[in-house]
């Protein structure tokens, strides 16, 4: 039954072929009896609504005015109501249900005109002008009803339409909302990665420089040197073991994967200077203020600043360079200032953003400053050197 009516609904023409035939036979039959020379016009009448019923689907509107010329053809050769004339309602039906309102308006009209000359062509034998309105209000009840059936499938057909672009509307938003967080994350995924790994390298390279300028003179520092670079290194492994744990726990719909290390914040960035002072560069560490907690992308957002800027530090403040960071809690915020003595950086690094490709780390603390709602200022030092100060707030905002 299923597959019969699809293939109904996919050939509506031949439905209404079929329902045409069968009004062709019934009209042909009631008008057998019919006088010879009044019999072909009926055959004419009869022959016009069939075909209007055939091709209501297809070309609504001229059928429309097919059935309106037949029905003036009718009161014109005296050719009383049949059971052709059902033909009418069909097509007041058909042109209610579809988009052209003032065909729809058309065949309201005529439908109701149709009922009122038919009764003034043939009236009825009795008497009385009551009667004869009530007989006409009676015969327009069939086309006021097949008006009112197609318009109301024209409204639920459009209420359907709207529905469904609706639906594809909100999928596609959806869609474009999925993928703009897909891109957020993996940018903000690159850069933990850039910050994990350019101050951990770093931190070794310089390590490591050390060991074997040392490692003749002072197999001692030597030593201690290869251990810093072996902490470095697992801090780091274990940074991008956690890096890479989000992304497996998200390719596994959120699923746990293991247990992975927690991001950093505020408290941790004692450690990180400590671990500076290891490699060879002097850091002045000062907080002022009473210490109390952020939120964790406003903790996160200073640690990293912090590390990025001391790996700027080693990168571009030449030798015997020294830096201070200090930390100052306010009643709506946390304020950040990191220094150096340094020769400092490039020009082309903070006045265009790193446009040369290298200033991925000053753009990085530009999106992490702004992802929280903070203002970031990066430029040369009066007196020589670089500075970072960064306003972060308590509450994170957009």
């Amino acid at each position: 039954m299923q597959r019969l009516y699809d293939f109904l609904r996919r050939h509506p023409t031949w439905v209404d072929s079929s329902w045409a035939l069968l009004l062709l036979g019934l009209g042909a039959m009631s008008t057998a009896g019919t006088a010879g020379g009044h019999r072909l016009a009926v055959a004419g009448v009869t022959c016009a609504m069939s075909v209007v019923v055939a091709l209501r689907r297809r070309f609504p509107v001229c059928m429309l005015l097919l059935a309106t010329l037949t029905g003036v053809a009718q009161l014109l050769l005296d050719i009383p109501a049949n059971i052709f004339d059902f033909a009418m309602l069909v097509i007041v039906y058909t042109v209610a249900s579809g988009s052209k309102r003032w065909a729809s308006r058309f065949a309201l009209i005529g439908g109701v005109l149709a009922a009122v000359l038919y009764f003034l062509r043939w009236p009825e034998p009795s008497p009385g002008t009551a009667h004869n309105l009530f007989s006409m209000g009676f015969a327009s009840v069939p086309f006021l009803l097949a008006w009112v059936l197609g318009d109301s499938m024209r409204t639920r057909r459009a209420y359907w339409a709207q529905l469904e672009e609706r639906a594809a509307r909100l999928e596609k938003e959806r869609e474009q909302q999925a993928k703009m967080a897909v891109t957020a994350e993996r940018a903000r995924i690159a850069r933990e990665l850039h910050d994990v790994v350019a101050h951990n390298v770093s931190v070794m390279v310089v390590q490591a420089d050390g060991a074997a300028y040392v490692l003749d003179s002072s197999p001692e520092q030597a030593k201690q040197a290869l251990e810093t670079i072996s902490g470095t290194g697992r801090q780091a492994l274990a940074e991008m073991r956690r890096l890479l744990g989000v992304l497996r726990s998200e390719e596994n719909g959120g699923g746990g994967g293991g247990e992975y290390v927690p991001q950093p914040d505020v408290g941790q960035i004692e450690d990180l200077v400590a671990q500076v002072r290891g490699a060879g560069l002097p850091v002045d560490y000062q907080v002022e203020g009473a210490a109390r907690p952020l939120p964790s992308s406003v903790e996160l957002t200073a640690y990293r600043i912090v590390q990025e800027a001391l790996t700027n530090t080693r990168k571009h403040g030449g030798p015997d360079v020294g830096a201070s960071v200090r930390l100052t809690y306010f009643d709506d915020g946390l304020g950040l200032l990191v220094e150096d003595d340094g020769r400092g950086a490039q020009h082309e690094l903070y006045d265009s953003g790193g446009a040369d490709g290298m200033g991925h780390g000053l753009i990085g603390m530009r999106e992490r400053v702004g992802m929280v709602g903070g203002t970031l200022d990066a430029g040369p030092r009066p007196g020589g050197g670089f500075r970072i100060s960064v306003l972060l707030p308590a509450k994170a905002g957009r």
